[in-house]
C-alpha cells in the first residue's frame, strides 16, 4: 500500500508544475495519478504482484436466471462510472433532495452525484442526454475508480 504522505507530496507536485497525469512504477507496484474533474486528483494504485484469485461461490439456478436476466434489462443501457476512489453522496447534504433519482432526465453536464475524496467533493456530471435508469450506489458507500454509479437510457 502506497504511503499516504508520498501520495499527497505526489499530489502537490502535480499542482505546482500543473501537470494533468503522473505515473510511477516500480518492481513492487504502479501508482497513477490523473487530474480529472475540476483539476481534482485521480489516483489509481496497482500492486504489482499477481492478483489474489476470486474464491468461487456455488450459484443456483435461480441465481444464474436472475442474474441473466438483469444483464438482458441492462441491455442498450450507459454506465456513468466513479472517476476516482471515495465516498458516494447522492445529495448535497444529508437533509437535501438526490440530484438524481429513477426517472430524472439528465443532459451531458448535470451533476448527478459527488465523490469525496482527500476531504474534497468532487461534483460527477453527465456525459449523455437520457434518462436515469438504475441507481447502483448507496449515499456514504465507498466506491472504486471506474465503478458503475448509475445506469442511464439514452435519450
Amino acid at each position: 500500500m502506497i504511503d499516504i504522505r508520498k501520495l499527497k507530496e505526489l499530489v502537490k507536485l502535480m499542482v505546482e508544475n500543473d501537470l494533468a497525469e503522473l505515473d510511477l512504477r516500480d518492481q513492487e507496484e504502479k501508482v497513477t495519478v490523473k487530474r480529472g474533474y475540476a483539476g481534482a486528483p485521480i489516483v489509481q494504485h496497482v500492486p504489482m504482484a499477481a492478483p489474489m484469485p476470486r474464491p468461487l461461490t456455488p450459484a443456483s439456478a435461480d441465481g444464474e436466471d436472475a442474474a441473466a436476466d438483469a444483464q438482458a434489462d441492462d441491455a442498450g443501457l450507459i454506465a456513468i462510472e466513479s472517476p476516482m476512489v471515495g465516498t458516494f453522496y447522492s445529495s448535497p447534504n444529508p437533509d437535501a433532495e438526490p440530484f438524481v433519482k429513477v426517472g430524472t432526465a439528465i443532459d451531458p453536464g448535470s451533476t448527478v452525484c459527488l465523490v469525496e475524496a482527500m476531504k474534497v467533493f468532487n461534483e460527477i456530471k453527465a456525459e449523455t442526454s437520457g434518462t436515469i435508469e438504475r441507481v447502483l450506489a448507496k449515499s456514504g458507500q465507498s466506491v472504486e475508480f471506474g465503478q458503475k454509479l448509475f445506469l442511464v437510457r439514452p435519450a
